[in-house]
């Protein structure tokens, strides 16, 4: 008995930092990848008012019931595309779901512009610089779905309309977080609104 609980202990010591790096060496990288730069103007009831200037956007268009959104955007950023490049991972992943559609968008790294971002070997993706645009901002946790981001899409629509804030465009959902995340997990709603209608 003995033997076998110093044997346990020893393999328990000797190969738990190991199972531990395994499972968080995700984490670790998608924590140290660039974020889409904003400056936050203003925040009320829960709500953060954005500014986001234009920024180089590879989006996937497709059925709602599709998964073959970010498997066809990896791959562009792994060099499927016209410069055979590859591109580093970002957050947040934007996506987007209307009654029939869904939309899958990666940010790509400051440093791109219009001339230099590779073009998509893949006909479905579109290469496309963003435009600037203040949006309304609503935070959550844990891992998203449907019925979280309808709750707090509702929840947005309805703070704003209570504050006159015209909105001008459809929510989007904003994902932070590897799926190796467990806790601590960040998502956000954001809706683009006519700023200068409410602020000026």
């Amino acid at each position: 008995m003995v033997n076998r609980l110093n044997n346990y202990e020893y393999l328990t010591m000797r190969y738990i930092p190991l199972i531990v790096i395994i499972f968080l060496s995700p984490i670790t990288m998608f924590s140290q990848y660039e974020t889409q730069k904003f400056d936050s103007v203003s925040s009320f009831d829960g709500i953060e008012i954005r500014y986001y200037p234009p920024s180089m956007m590879i989006k996937y268009d497709g059925d709602k019931n599709s998964n073959r959104g970010f498997g066809s955007l990896f791959r562009y950023i792994s060099g499927s595309n016209d410069l055979n490049q590859k591109i580093s991972m970002t957050t947040p992943v934007h996506m987007q779901k209307n009654n029939s559609n869904s939309s899958m968008e990666f940010v790509l790294p400051s440093n791109f512009t219009p001339d230099s971002a590779p073009k998509p070997s893949n006909s479905s993706l579109q290469l496309y610089q963003s435009t600037s645009q203040h949006y309304a901002v609503i935070k959550y946790g844990g891992y998203t779905n449907s019925e979280k981001e309808n709750k707090f899409s509702k929840e947005l629509i309805s703070k704003l309309n209570l504050n006159s804030i015209e909105i001008i465009g459809d929510p989007k959902v904003l994902v932070y977080d590897s799926p190796y995340k467990f806790i601590n997990r960040t998502n956000e709603i954001i809706i683009p609104i006519n700023y200068k209608q409410y602020f000026d």
